[in-house]
């Protein structure tokens, strides 16, 4: 059995990306950049007024204050969308608006509460320093300069960013499409009848969920009986995708037939069984001249099967698709109660988290730690990593867990 760093150690090579695209801008939403992006304009793109009030030389409010205002004339007015009115001469005041372009020869604006105004003249009682409340053109960006790197993540920010720029579309990488395969059968899909000794095939549909999660795009097979010809058909229809995970029947049963039907086809095998619980009987192998396609057959019980997608494939669909960070977040956190288990393997038992009084998260385990519990993992907001090595572990013993979302919420407000 290899130890789980030697397993993704085998695996993440061949999860290359498999390609650029170009996506519309409102659909880019949590892509990865497939090349730099360069400034196309001055961001902003004219000097424009970051309130409402008067632009100005400061020069000629020097000493201006509540107890001795200086009075200017007002010569025009410049407003959101419009062309800058004329050079704005020594000695006199504009009246402006936010967003509104700076006259050429102001440099300053006074905010309209530090005025006050007698017909088409404003006394001021402040004295602006040059640039106040004043967004120079090109202050947060200039044509050419780098703005996104390749392998950016494209959040809400990223993108009102690039839609500034005028950057309708862009290049990213590929979605990875992966066929999901169930064998057994004593499977029925969701909408079946129920049949003696049958079971609904959960499996698909969960790591359909994680496969969207992690940004791939999930295509589920139909159900393969025990059957070596139709595990056979139905894997080679899978390996057009640019990953075939396949469910069960990895193990050494009597009708575990689906590493029979890798061999059958052709997919080269590159381990076999990995030092973790839940999910043993993960087997890893590569189709193709070039090994282009990879195959990753996970165990059938739900819990390990999802388990061992968080561990191994979720980290490839992100490489797949240009991530440079592809991997889950792991935080320190401490065991609500005293804990045991079988050492050989280590264990990445469910947990849910709560924060303490010190900031600090405290894991509460599932009490059903076996791999059929699917409720272990429904709420489950952590993987708390238990080594091998060790047997027990007390209340309070701080360990490491990988964290199943990017961020958890909260009941309350914070402000």
């Amino acid at each position: 059995m290899k130890p789980i760093s030697e397993a993704l150690a085998a695996m993440l090579p061949a999860f290359a990306p498999r390609g650029q695209e170009r996506v519309q801008l409102e659909s880019a939403l949590g892509r990865i950049l497939a090349e730099p992006s360069l400034a196309r304009e001055d961001l902003p793109p004219f000097s424009n007024s970051a309130m409402d009030g008067y632009a100005v030389r400061a020069a000629d409010l020097v000493g201006a204050s509540s107890e001795s205002p200086r009075a200017l004339p007002l010569c025009g007015e410049s407003r959101a969308g419009e062309v800058a009115p004329p050079t704005l001469e020594a000695g006199a005041a504009i009246r402006i608006f936010t967003g509104a372009p700076l006259p050429e020869g102001a440099d300053a604006i006074v905010m309209q509460e530090d005025t006050s105004r007698a017909g088409e003249e404003v006394s001021f009682s402040t004295a602006p320093r040059a640039g106040a409340h004043v967004r120079a053109r090109g202050e947060d960006l200039r044509v050419g300069a780098p703005m996104l790197a390749r392998g950016q993540r494209l959040g809400p920010g990223e993108i009102g960013l690039l839609a500034s720029q005028g950057h309708a579309a862009v290049s990213v990488w590929r979605r990875p499409r992966v066929a999901i395969l169930s064998t057994g059968d004593e499977l029925r899909d969701v909408s079946d009848p129920p049949r003696p000794g049958s079971i609904v095939n959960s499996n698909a549909y969960a790591l359909a969920a994680q496969v969207r999660e992690a940004g791939g795009e999930p295509w589920i097979l139909p159900i393969v009986p025990d059957r070596l010809e139709e595990v056979v058909a139905q894997v080679k229809v899978g390996l057009s995708a640019d990953l075939l995970l396949t469910i069960g029947g990895v193990s050494v049963g009597d009708y575990d037939l689906v590493r029979q039907a890798f061999d059958a086809v052709g997919v080269a095998p590159q381990f076999w069984q990995v030092a973790m619980k839940p999910g043993k009987p993960l087997s890893f192998g590569l189709y193709g001249p070039e090994g282009e396609r990879v195959v990753v057959g996970l165990p059938g019980n739900p819990v390990s099967a999802m388990v061992t997608f968080e561990v191994f494939v979720r980290p490839g669909l992100r490489a797949m698709q240009g991530d440079p960070c592809p991997f889950r977040r792991a935080q320190e956190v401490s065991l609500a109660a005293a804990h045991a288990h079988k050492t050989g393997r280590t264990e990445l038992a469910r947990a849910r988290l709560e924060t303490d009084a010190q900031g600090g998260l405290v894991a509460h385990l599932h009490p059903r730690q076996g791999s059929g519990a699917l409720t272990s993992v429904a709420g489950a907001e952590a993987l708390v990593i238990l080594p091998a090595e060790q047997a027990t572990f007390e209340a309070g013993a701080r360990l490491r867990a990988l964290l199943l979302s990017e961020a958890r919420g909260a009941a309350s407000s914070p402000f």
